[in-house]
């Protein structure tokens, strides 16, 4: 590990001196994309400092950070935090107002930084009941909410500059740097305490595995920076001297990537889903020759296997696929995308060969909030990339399977614990493993799968052993399917509770004149629709044992989200949610 980076705050000190970006940090406003340089970067987060120091924030103070879209203030109020030796309390945008209230007293919090007005109501509606909770500032102008700016103004005197530099000089690599609530699916959020070192030591460690050009590459983010895994890529781009362009919104992506250009992004794979199925129905929509070339270039690149596995014939072939469709594909996402990392949920494999055969790689890891995060990461280079795998430890982390087949992980990336929670942080600790919760297998050669979550596998009444992630992800690669959630725990068989492709399955209907009605709720009560849905589920079930396989499905009309707290903010279905609301069709599915 690099010397001179052993905290956080150091990253943005490295690129001053190695890089010193002209555009550090890219944000758009009222329509126009305003960098920030790296001395800009670190004259505004020395002011946060000393503002926040005037304001009577101490060593170890918490300061909650929310917003709804990743942009340059963040970053800026992150170094200005950690620099005084307090902690950066990031809290997801969408949690409701009793998870705030839950995390602001749990975590002590004493101020308050937020995006907008949507966030600032929820926390309005609960700042009374949180004593520790001194005052609330806004990144947007809002009436009646301190802005931002008046903590820059109230460090523009450098008078306590010393002040700063000597906390800083006193912040050590072991010290607390933030806690992180999970978000989960089940259950209370629980908080993560990561360290400095945690953290630092995974943006050194998977830096290697990472295809990026130091001081030359851009990359676009609009994972939420709460989630530690886009969290620890901005550290690892500022690292790297790359320019962070922050995207509008997830509706704005298909446009800031045209306007960015970037070489790399993170993604997950809910998100490489819908651009392959709305790349798929324009694909749909063209017809003779153009609409064969399409479909005979797609049909090559899900056969795609890495480092010319295929023969030179298939290179050959897929050279023109290329030139006349993936090229097209390219162009869509910028033109200059050569590759995306993803995380957090299994990659259907089909994705994973598909863009890589359109010359953007899809480098899938594993990791979790309690290992800082990447543990694991497939890599190109020197044959340490395997589709279907997550791919071989990073440098310094150590990965075995348990007898029960549990993923156990070892490292200095291994969380410090939860915060205020000892019994719990005892109970997935055994020595220095961390026990994940998830199932996997490594293979000859190092490549480590992943199974399924242990807590979710499942056991049918027959005693058959069922992984629900495994069909559900089969399941989805139907453009009829947007969400799925595979049930059927004591029950003589498994089922699912689906949640259609609404857009998708009305132009589908149109297409075939079939009489629907005009709401979701109409759509699925069609039984050429509950039909057509269910071929679709027959045919994922051939890729799995007659006994894993689901016999009986119902449909939601309502679609899930984070915001309806039926989704994880990445994109994960909320089990427990799920099931308590549609109780009544698990007990349709059920007979109960």
């Amino acid at each position: 590990m690099s010397q001179e980076i052993t905290r956080l705050f150091d990253f943005a000190y490295y690129q001053l001196e190695k890089f010193n970006l002209e555009k550090s940090l890219v944000t758009k406003n009222n329509g126009k994309w305003v960098a920030t340089s790296t001395k800009e970067f670190i004259k505004k987060a020395n002011a946060i400092s000393r503002g926040l120091l005037r304001l009577g924030v101490k060593p170890n103070d918490k300061i909650a950070v929310i917003s709804s879209s990743n942009r340059t203030e963040w970053n800026v109020l992150d170094i200005g935090i950690l620099q005084i030796g307090a902690q950066n309390i990031p809290i997801y945008p969408t949690s409701s107002k009793e998870n705030y209230e839950y995390i602001f007293n749990h975590a002590e919090v004493t101020f308050c930084f937020l995006s907008d007005e949507d966030v600032l109501e929820k926390a309005n509606a609960i700042k009374n009941n949180v004593p520790t909770l001194q005052d609330i500032y806004s990144f947007d102008s809002i009436n009646d909410c301190k802005n931002w700016e008046e903590v820059i103004q109230l460090g523009a005197d450098q008078s306590n500059q010393l002040e700063v530099d000597q906390l800083k000089n006193n912040v050590k690599s072991n010290d607390l740097a933030t806690i992180i609530y999970t978000s989960g699916t089940t259950g209370t959020p629980k908080g993560v305490m990561l360290s400095h070192h945690n953290i630092v030591s995974n943006v050194l460690d998977s830096y290697p595995k990472l295809p990026i050009v130091q001081g030359k590459s851009k990359v676009i983010s609009f994972l939420p920076v709460c989630h530690i895994f886009e969290r620890m890529l901005h550290y690892l781009y500022i690292y790297s001297g790359i320019t962070i362009y922050f995207a509008e919104s997830i509706e704005k992506i298909p446009d800031n990537l045209k306007e960015v250009k970037p070489n790399f992004m993170s993604v997950v794979p809910r998100l490489l889903e819908k651009i392959y199925d709305s790349i798929i129905a324009k694909g749909s929509e063209l017809t003779g020759i153009k609409k064969q070339l399409f479909f005979w270039a797609v049909e090559l690149g899900l056969q795609y296997k890495p480092y010319g596995e295929n023969g030179w014939w298939y290179e050959k072939k897929l050279a023109l696929a290329n030139k006349l469709i993936f090229s097209k594909w390219q162009e869509a996402l910028g033109g200059e995308l050569h590759t995306m990392v993803s995380g957090s949920a299994a990659l259907q494999p089909r994705l994973t060969r598909v863009f890589a055969a359109a010359n953007m790689q899809i480098m899938e890891g594993y990791g979790l909030t309690e290992t800082s995060p990447v543990a694991t990461v497939n890599m190109y280079a020197d044959k340490n990339f395997k589709i279907g795998s997550v791919g071989k430890p990073i440098d310094n982390v150590e990965i075995k399977i348990a007898e029960d087949g549990e993923i156990l992980i070892k490292g200095p990336n291994v969380m410090l614990g939860y915060f205020k929670d000892p019994e719990m942080t005892a109970k997935v600790m055994t020595g220095d493993y961390f026990h994940t919760g998830d199932k996997g297998e490594i293979d000859a050669n190092g490549f480590l799968s992943i199974t399924g979550r242990k807590k979710e596998i499942f056991k049918t009444s027959g005693g058959k052993y069922i992984s629900p992630v495994l069909l559900e992800n089969k399941m989805k690669e139907s453009r009829f399917i947007e969400q799925i959630l595979v049930v059927g725990e004591g029950q003589r068989m498994a089922a699912a509770i689906v949640q259609p492709n609404f857009s998708f399955l009305k132009e589908w209907a149109k297409k075939h004149a079939i009489q629907t009605g005009k709401t979701q709720e109409d759509l699925i009560n069609c039984e050429e629709v509950k039909q057509r849905i269910l071929k679709e589920i027959e045919y994922g079930n051939k890729s799995f044992s007659k006994w894993e396989t689901i016999k009986r499905i119902e449909l939601t009309s309502e679609e899930w989200s984070v915001e309806n707290d039926l989704l994880t903010p990445t994109f994960k279905p909320k089990r427990t949610t799920i099931l308590k609301k549609y109780k009544h069709l698990y007990n349709k599915i059920y007979d109960c």
